[in-house]
């Protein structure tokens, strides 16, 4: 089976939003046994520089997932790119808004370890928004047409995988394959579901894992918890759940 490949913890994403080198740490030393990757994104990369992934790696455990979403000129994200993989990133994000050469310039010229994963609509994304920065009436009605669609040009482009909701994570397995890599964010765990939420599309740990994600990135439930260890191995209980 495919799931019999990753330990439950080996599906879990933290993302370290911290503003600062000390609280950032302070999660890896309590979760680096009980997840697999750490998101680094942008407040904590430009605050702390490359020496915080170097931290993370010596520290062990967990690997890395550099959440840049490049988005620029082909050249410069190409150039960026491998600027981000020489520090050994796992994966590193670039946007798909630009199209197809954007990510061929990447994929092409990309002789690292580093893997790379397409943004496609982020979930905190609704209809609304999509209308007002005037989207098609085709993908303002169905979001999933407009995920499908970027992630059929990540894959033509070479990307080895996507970021995408778990409300198409299942849509784009099949159609693209079981080996193109799936991570989805905006996971609540069951426990842990709450109103208001900005994240508009979310589904849970066990959801999104049986409909074929790859990895899932889940932050407050796990970050915001009296023992953050204790709430990601309830994460990895719920993905267990589903083998």
């Amino acid at each position: 089976m495919r799931y019999a490949m990753k330990q439950p913890k080996d599906y879990i994403v933290f993302p370290l939003d911290l503003p600062n080198y000390d609280e950032a740490m302070s999660y890896v030393d309590r979760l680096r046994d009980h997840i697999g990757l750490f998101k680094v994104g942008l407040e904590l990369f430009i605050s702390q520089g490359p020496d915080i992934l170097k931290s993370i790696r010596d520290a062990g455990g967990a690997g890395i997932f550099l959440d840049l979403k490049l988005h620029d000129i082909p050249a410069t994200v190409q150039r960026a790119f491998m600027a981000a993989s020489v520090h050994g990133p796992e994966f590193v994000t670039v946007h798909c808004d630009e199209g197809e050469e954007i990510l061929r310039s990447v994929a092409e010229n990309n002789p690292s370890g580093t893997k790379i994963l397409a943004i496609t609509v982020l979930t905190s994304l609704s209809q609304e928004k999509l209308e007002i920065l005037g989207y098609a009436e085709k993908y303002t009605e169905d979001l999933s047409a407009l995920v499908l669609q970027k992630a059929r040009i990540a894959k033509a482009a070479g990307c080895h995988g996507v970021v995408c909701s778990g409300l198409e994570v299942a849509m784009v397995k099949r159609e693209l394959g079981p080996e193109f890599i799936a991570v989805t964010p905006g996971i609540r765990p069951a426990w842990s579901v709450v109103d208001r939420d900005d994240q508009k599309r979310i589904v849970t740990p066990a959801d999104a894992v049986r409909n074929g994600s790859d990895y899932v990135v889940i932050g407050r439930p796990i970050r915001d918890a009296k023992d953050p260890a204790d709430a990601a191995k309830r994460v990895g209980e719920e993905i267990e759940s589903v083998f």
